[in-house]
């Protein structure tokens, strides 16, 4: 139990550290891509891409992680 509370514990630290790194390494926003200043995409409610692919991914390793215990405490 204490290696699966401590394989949790990295593996959320290293999905934070890359979390903070995107954010750091985007840069400043570019210019308008229209010539008035208008918004950068159309429709206006820009969704990026990535939004619910990470959040998917992570409740996946957690759901993995949670058969993986439970099949290991069914062989004991």
């Amino acid at each position: 139990m204490k290696n699966l509370k401590q394989y949790i514990f990295t593996l959320l630290f290293l999905i934070a550290i890359s979390f903070v790194n995107n954010a750091f390494a985007a840069g400043p926003p570019g210019a308008p891509t229209r010539g008035g200043g208008g918004p950068p995409c159309w429709p206006p409610p820009c969704v990026p891409i990535d939004g619910g692919i990470s959040f998917l991914l992570f409740a996946g390793a957690l759901y993995g992680s949670k058969k993986v215990y439970d099949i290991s405490k069914k062989a004991e």
